[in-house]
């Protein structure tokens, strides 16, 4: 077996079911999950109807590239949402989603030749597949904290000379995940000028970029045009499950440095990661259609406004930038055991901060914190608030 399987730690929510294991919650409270960020909104009519009238996509092997029709969608959609430019026949590749082509992005451009072992840096708190894509492409993964008094921004100054000399993919995502924080301008010029002196490839992950408040987050690729810079060394990740709550149609595509996009499109070839014909043509249809990504929208943020002013009454949280997702403090600093104890007493299940980042640098920039992941339905996340009330005020 590859030795850096043994590398790999539980997932979250695999460690969450250990900690909650055992507790009996009390049967006459409903369960509310808050827990695992998976869209809870019905999947769009336009995506279900395309679904249903291309079923004979089934009979035939997708290519890898995806079709024209697929990629020239995906373009479109970047000029109306960012107002750039891509091509869709060289900087535009469909993937099986976000998750999918990160992991296997990380496989694919990692270079473990020469005497220093590569590393990939990783915001901290993040998403467990950074890491678990790093691991096993035989790199050292590199935790730089996000934390609050920076805006939850990552620290690039803390980073030693040593690190960004054997750094080969820094990994960002805006809007983030946990925190909803969305990098600006500013933060994506300091990273462009690091990416020019040190040489490596910025991986962007921006699956929650459609569920915002007000502005709309700045994307990778538009803050390169903006600075009038090309798409070198830069690759954008982004999906359908959360901008169409569609999670189950594992379809989306990376955008960006075309010479990288060549090489990825090789890999894939192999790696056998290819759209049906039939999930390309509800795809076109979801990233042609803004009416049911508006509506998502409205129904985010009618929960945040619905549930955050009364919980920051008795926690310190506030809503996020963008994202679906509270990033809450909570009383005494022991996330892991709020959460069991909130389970055993009130049948909410939350997310341990800790359980999403590593003890880096003299602290686990996620302990002391709890996700709470807004996806249930309204009446759901409302059910939940005096119930939270009620167990912080008892505990405190």
């Amino acid at each position: 077996m590859n030795p850096h399987l043994d590398l790999l730690q539980p997932y979250p929510f695999q460690r969450l079911r250990g900690l909650l294991a055992g507790v009996t919650p009390p049967a006459e409270l409903a369960h509310i999950n808050l827990s695992i960020g998976e869209p809870k909104h019905p999947t769009p009519d336009v995506v279900k109807n395309a679904l249903i009238a291309n079923l004979d996509g089934l009979a035939a092997y997708p290519a890898t590239l995806g079709s024209d029709a697929l990629r020239q969608a995906c373009s479109s959609w970047l000029q109306r949402r960012y107002g750039i430019t891509v091509d869709p026949a060289r900087e535009i590749l469909p993937v099986c989603g976000s998750r999918e082509a990160l992991f296997s992005f990380v496989q694919a451009v990692i270079d473990p030749r020469g005497s220093d072992k590569p590393v990939l840096i990783s915001p901290n708190p993040f998403y467990q597949i950074y890491e678990g894509a790093a691991l096993l492409a035989g790199a050292e993964p590199y935790y730089v904290n996000c934390l609050a008094a920076n805006g939850y921004q990552p620290d690039w100054q803390a980073v030693p000379e040593a690190i960004w000399q054997r750094t080969q993919v820094v990994v960002v995502c805006s809007p983030g995940n946990p925190t909803g924080a969305v990098m600006s301008l500013d933060d994506w010029n300091t990273l462009f000028t690091l990416s020019d002196r040190y040489g490596f490839i910025i991986a962007s992950d921006e699956c929650y970029s459609e569920i915002y408040f007000d502005t709309p987050p700045l994307g990778g690729l538009q803050a390169a045009q903006q600075l009038g810079r090309s798409y070198e060394r830069l690759v954008m990740f982004t999906s359908l499950s959360k901008r169409s709550n569609a999670p189950g149609l594992r379809s989306g595509f990376v955008a960006g440095d075309a010479r990288i996009l060549e090489k990825f499109l090789l890999y894939r070839t192999y790696h056998g990661s290819a759209m049906s014909q039939t999930i390309q043509q509800a795809s076109i249809a979801a990233w042609q259609d803004e009416e049911h990504v508006a509506a998502n929208r409205a129904a985010y943020t009618a929960k945040f406004d619905a549930v955050t002013a009364p919980l920051a009454q008795v926690l310190n949280v506030s809503r996020p930038d963008a994202g679906f997702y509270l990033w809450a403090e909570v009383p005494g600093g022991d996330d892991a055991g709020f959460a069991r104890a909130l389970f055993a007493e009130q049948h909410i299940t939350v997310l341990p901060g800790s359980y999403l980042a590593r003890d880096a640098h003299g602290v686990n920039p996620g302990a002391g914190r709890i996700r709470l992941a807004l996806v249930a339905p309204l009446a759901e996340c409302e059910a939940a608030v005096p119930r939270l009330i009620r167990f912080v005020k008892s505990r405190t």
